[in-house]
């Protein structure tokens, strides 16, 4: 149960600017300790208000750990002279603090932010000298204020700091004003707290203000599930069940937003629709530039397609398919082109290919890829440098903008991008948008995955629109063929089961497991059978998938507490996160780009160090250790189990799939061959045979809220 410290501030240890990260020795009224926590802004001589539990460190002993600290009003001569005389009031010192105290009493904090005028009837207190008192004052009961405003709202105060950087001074009054700006104006604020701050300051559930709030987070919400927009029908039913109105005030909502230009309002194939305007904007944006470029001719000369494929296949050694044959003449032969197909099936020796080709023309040619593991596997197959595109584009870490645009197009004649289907909308707007007005684009993936995590369906729509020329491979070559987790790949996709018999030499494996003993097996497979089969790293080789959140959290405790022994020690250091603990040795996901890190949603990482008492951590990403403080663990995730969404466009050596019928409702044909081809040379399926029977047959797959293909055909 938690517990309350009121206490002064006798000296600040440790402070933490940016997010507000404090170690701290307080007096209470009965003892002096050791304080850890929150604080912006924070001074010796604070009153505070400190509310967590003590904890015991192993290097510094009792501490008490806090959730939350709200600063308090000091009380009696003693609090009052010990705060006002520590510096932080610009102008006052101990001396003119025993002065105020003599002069007002326990009045000197309503002189203060009432009537500061009065201190000129101090000694040595001027008109200037009182101003300075009085602004001095004023900043820094704006953070108080604020702190206090957010107390009770679910929102942090590491975004306390970032709210008041926002806002200045003002931003309590603003804040009370209009708390929904928060969910629209302050990166990780949503809208469920803004609508708590909300009711907290009696704000009326059919408030304007917060019934526009809810239906743009109606659509942010749809965002997240891949949607750029809804039928109009449809975001007014999931408004009315967010907020509990009548449907006809979520319309006149509705038409405000879009008067004001927050929301667009158009239609998907003839029936009204509303969309975020970035999703909009960018999806008409990516529409334009392939219609503009299919019309061009490509940017090298007239190639002789036959001796140019006689050349190559002398220069490799190897003999292309007629299916190969044909798609590289597509492909020399346009400006813009899509290369799709399964495992096993040659893409990249076709992509190969055509670089050789294009190289003897003297083609500048730029690979990219949507994850930094998609774009290392992209320069091991090409031979060639291969960048994220966030990279290509060079991302501005500080602003999320990137510096390549139609101003400052990229330098290439032909962008090869690969793991398209995982490229959203607004990526994808940006790489046209930086493409140069007479290079060509050829997109590579498969398809049949799992769409992108962010909004939109770009390869889908393209292919769907076919205004550009697609080439779709099928046949499956004789070395590939030889792979089981290849061959089961394909009678997924093509809605038929896999073989599940676990012959000798198999790199495809099943076995069978209830929901009850499921965490019991994958624990087993993972650190004892594969290791001692095999010989690979259950750590960093080994990657467990399963559809749903809920068994991620379950896989992820047991796996824990067999790979990392310190995990079960209470005097490790550890950070502890939205009731997740983590330790040195603790295998982690990034969940979000972090572009000033240079690390991305659905990296993977290993916790090197933890320093619990400064609030750091040092996480090793495939050989580059980055800095992560406390707050940056909110993006952070234990990933020994990890969903198969998060798992796109990643390859590991050895993937262990657990699968039950409990995860019914997500049983769908693309999810289980998303995650049969994250395997390279193992895959192991552990739970029920029906659930692998419902995923293959799952073709039920809800259609995205998108209008790219329609824009694409007009």
């Amino acid at each position: 149960m938690a517990e309350t410290l009121d206490c002064v501030v006798e000296k600040i240890k440790f402070h933490n600017a940016d997010d507000g990260f404090c170690v701290m020795r307080v007096r209470t009224s009965k003892t002096v300790c050791t304080v850890v926590g929150h604080l912006p802004g924070a001074r010796e001589g604070d009153a505070i208000r400190a509310v967590g539990a003590w904890r015991e460190d192993p290097r510094y002993g009792p501490q008490f750990t806090a959730e939350s600290i709200v600063p308090r009003r000091a009380v009696g001569r003693v609090q009052v002279e010990s705060f006002l005389g520590s510096g932080a009031i610009k102008g006052i010192g101990p001396s003119t603090a025993t002065l105020m105290w003599q002069e007002f009493g326990d009045k000197v904090f309503d002189v203060l932010d009432n009537e500061p005028e009065r201190l000129r009837t101090l000694p040595g207190i001027g008109a200037k000298r009182a101003a300075m008192i009085a602004e001095s004052w004023r900043a820094a009961q704006s953070m108080r204020d604020l702190l206090l405003l957010l107390a009770e709202s679910g929102i942090g105060q590491a975004r306390a700091v970032r709210i008041h950087k926002q806002y200045g001074p003002d931003a309590a009054r603003l804040i009370r004003e209009n708390p929904y700006r928060l969910a629209r104006e302050i990166r990780g604020v949503g809208f469920d707290s803004a609508d708590k701050l909300a009711m907290k300051l009696g704000i009326a559930r059919d408030a304007p203000e917060r019934l526009r709030a809810g239906v743009r987070h109606a659509l942010e919400q749809a965002a997240l599930d891949g949607n750029c927009g809804l039928l109009m029908e449809e975001l007014i039913l999931k408004a009315v069940e967010l907020l509990a109105v009548a449907s006809d005030a979520i319309t006149a909502a509705v038409a405000h937003e879009v008067a004001e230009r927050r929301l667009v309002s158009t239609t998907i194939d003839g029936t009204p629709a509303i969309f975020l305007p970035r999703l909009f904007h960018a999806e008409r944006d990516i529409a334009d530039a392939i219609r503009r470029l299919v019309k061009q001719h490509p940017p090298w000369p007239s190639i002789d397609i036959p001796a140019a494929l006689q050349w190559v296949e002398t220069q490799t050694g190897l003999q292309l398919a007629a299916s190969q044959r044909a798609a590289m003449e597509t492909v020399l032969q346009s400006t813009v082109a899509v290369i799709t197909g399964g495992p096993g099936v040659g893409k990249t020796t076709l992509v190969n290919s055509i670089l050789r080709i294009l190289d003897e023309h003297d083609v500048a040619v730029a690979l990219a890829a949507p994850t930094g593991r998609a774009a290392r596997r992209l320069a091991q197959s090409t031979g060639r440098e291969a960048r994220t595109i966030h990279r290509l584009l060079e991302i501005n870490p500080e602003s999320g903008t990137f510096a390549r645009s139609r101003d400052e197009p990229l330098e290439c004649d032909l962008l090869v991008i690969d793991e398209a289907s995982m490229v959203d909308v607004q990526l994808m707007a940006a790489v046209a948008d930086a493409l140069p007005a007479e290079a060509a684009l050829l997109l590579v993936g498969d398809v049949d995955q799992l769409p992108a995590v962010g909004p939109g369906a770009v390869l889908g729509d393209i292919i769907r629109s076919a205004a550009a020329p697609i080439v779709r491979l099928t046949e499956v070559f004789r070395q590939a063929a030889e792979s089981r987790i290849i061959v089961n790949a394909h009678k997924i996709n093509a809605g038929d089961p896999p073989d599940l018999s676990n012959a000798e030499g198999s790199d495809f494996f099943f076995f069978r497991s209830t929901e009850e003993q499921l965490a019991e097996k994958v624990v087993k497979i993972v650190c004892e059978r594969i290791p001692a089969k095999f010989g690979f790293d259950p750590l960093r080789d080994v990657q467990v998938l399963t559809p749903m959140r809920r068994t991620v959290q379950i896989l992820n405790s047991a796996l824990q507490a067999r790979l990392n022994q310190a995990a079960s020690k209470p005097e490790t250091p550890r950070i502890e996160r939205m009731g997740t603990a983590f330790h040195a040795g603790d295998k982690v996901m990034q969940t979000v780009n972090d572009y000033e890190k240079d690390v991305f949603n659905g990296d993977t990482g290993v916790i090197q160090e933890i320093d619990a008492e400064e609030g750091f951590a040092l996480i090793d990403f495939d050989g580059r250790i980055i800095e992560f403080i406390e707050d940056d663990f909110d993006d952070v995730l234990l990933s020994y189990a990890t969903t198969i969404h998060k798992s796109q466009g990643s390859e590991y050596p050895a993937v262990v799939v657990a699968l039950t019928r409990q995860h019914a409702k997500m049983l769908q044909r693309n999810l289980l061959y998303t995650a049969v081809t994250r395997g390279r040379k193992l895959v192991v399926i552990v739970g029920e045979q029906e659930a692998i029977t419902r995923a293959v047959a799952g073709r039920n797959v809800k259609k995205r809220s998108t209008k790219l293909c329609e824009w694409l055909q007009a």
